[in-house]
């Protein structure tokens, strides 16, 4: 596959380890939004340097903006879905249902709104 390809370069960031799961922790926050630290717990097992580094690659990428508040100590760091991370998504809804239908027998997932996973 040539490097210049759309899939290749979307495929860069986004096959990443956690990060299709930092977007599903994220649309399962209040308002698409969570705090670092709430991402961190939600998300065990990630380190805070993988965390960090996912959450400033998928914000230059776009699909998620960052805000600080810098009103309180220690600093407060939000992160929120955009429309185009939003849509994402969509694919990740995806993906469930093709692992549903052919590869995952998951009973307790197989509800069209998993209380699990949020989709």
């Amino acid at each position: 596959m040539q490097e210049e390809c759309t899939v290749s370069q979307t495929v860069r960031y986004l096959a990443k380890k956690w990060t299709l799961l930092i977007i599903l922790e994220l649309y399962k926050g209040q308002g698409y939004t969570r705090r670092f630290s709430e991402l961190k717990t939600a998300l065990g097992g990630i380190t805070q340097k993988v965390l960090a580094e996912r959450l400033r690659e998928l914000e230059a990428e776009g699909i998620v903006t960052r805000r600080v508040d810098a009103s309180s100590f220690p600093l407060k760091t939000e992160y929120t879905l955009t429309e185009s991370g939003l849509e994402i998504v969509d694919v990740i809804r995806g993906i469930k249902a093709w692992a549903l239908k052919w590869k995952v027998e998951n009973l307790a997932c197989g509800a069209r709104d998993c209380s699990v996973c949020g989709l």
